[in-house]
């Protein structure tokens, strides 16, 4: 592709767009001054050495002589000198303002194709959203059936009637919630189900979320953690690029038993300061997402603090290394809660 041009009988543009050296006017008024300056300083000398008295003109020696040319010619010197330097500055200046235009044209177009999701994506990034898309696909599926299962599901004859229990759930004969039916949720199937599933492929990964989204509390987790992770994808923000410094579980199992600010600061391990000045500019702009990040604050100090009561380091450990606690750890230090 041949390199446009600026217009008939002109130079190409350069990189920056600007027009080549030709473009750029010869003769500019910092020459033009210094030409007065040179002829006012000549007519000057000239008359010093024109009025000056006969008897000095013809005392002048070779010595006197070199000195009264350096007198008339050093100036001159030095005006060209200030004249070249200026003219250098200028330049200099032009092309700063026009590198400063250029950059900020530049990223004001990746931020215009990034809110249009016009910048294509490397084949790598390609391949790993069409997975997660693939992922979250078959999760709303399993989940429709599951659902549309226990929905469609003959229910027995009670024997005894049944009374609405005081958290609005429903009771079975002898006065068993429903959800008692299911198997308690296990630790690892909690800590698998905080990480979502890796690849479209992961069954276990699904496995473990299904058991888990069947349970209330862990429920209302991972829909607060999804809601989260999918509006900080919006800005490009992923849990996977995040590489925060660990906690101990020590300091992990303070923050369960109530302590806040600099006693659990180890806690806000993430140093992403792109992600930390996108979450924070978020949480200030948009009141959505303020709400769905304090929502979720909330949720997960609520369930933490009940499985923290029951859970081994190791466990603690391996739920700080999954993708909702880097969401909990990006969202808490940006919303105070480790200062």
């Amino acid at each position: 592709m041949t390199a446009p041009t600026s217009g008939p009988g002109k130079s190409p543009l350069s990189p920056l767009g600007r027009g080549g050296e030709s473009d750029r006017p010869r003769i500019t008024g910092i020459e033009v001054a210094a030409v007065l300056l040179t002829l006012l300083w000549l007519v000057v000398a000239t008359l010093f050495l024109v009025l000056s008295p006969e008897d000095q003109v013809a005392g002048f020696s070779g010595l006197r002589f070199g000195i009264t040319m350096l007198a008339v010619f050093l100036p001159v010197a030095m005006i060209w000198v200030a004249a070249v330097a200026a003219r250098t500055a200028r330049i200099m200046r032009e092309e700063s303002q026009r590198l400063q235009t250029a950059i900020e044209a530049i990223r004001q177009t990746q931020i215009a194709q990034a809110q249009r999701g016009a910048i294509p994506a490397e084949p790598s990034v390609t391949r790993k959203l069409d997975e997660i898309a693939q992922a979250a696909k078959k999760t709303e599926t399993a989940l429709a059936t599951f659902h549309s299962v226990r929905r469609d599901a003959p229910r027995p004859e009670p024997h005894a009637p049944t009374e609405p229990d005081p958290q609005g759930q429903a009771a079975l004969a002898l006065g068993t919630p429903a959800d008692s039916l299911d198997p308690p949720l296990t630790h690892e199937d909690f800590i698998r189900a905080l990480n979502f599933p890796e690849t479209a492929e992961d069954e276990e990964g699904f496995a473990a979320l299904r058991r888990a989204l069947r349970d209330r509390k862990a429920a209302l987790l991972i829909r607060a953690a999804q809601d989260v992770l999918t509006l900080l994808s919006q800005d490009g923000i992923y849990m996977d690029d995040l590489r925060p410094d660990m906690a101990r579980p020590e300091i992990w199992r303070r923050f369960a038993q109530g302590a806040r600010g600099r006693e659990v600061a180890a806690l806000g391990g993430i140093r992403d300061r792109s992600s930390l000045a996108l979450t924070a500019g978020r949480m200030k702009q948009d009141p959505i997402f303020r709400d769905a990040a304090h929502h979720f604050l909330r949720r997960f100090d609520k369930t933490f603090t009940e499985f923290e009561q029951t859970a081994t380091d190791a466990e603690i450990t391996a739920l700080a290394d999954t993708r909702t606690a880097r969401a909990f750890m990006l969202l808490g230090r940006v919303a105070g809660t480790f200062s």
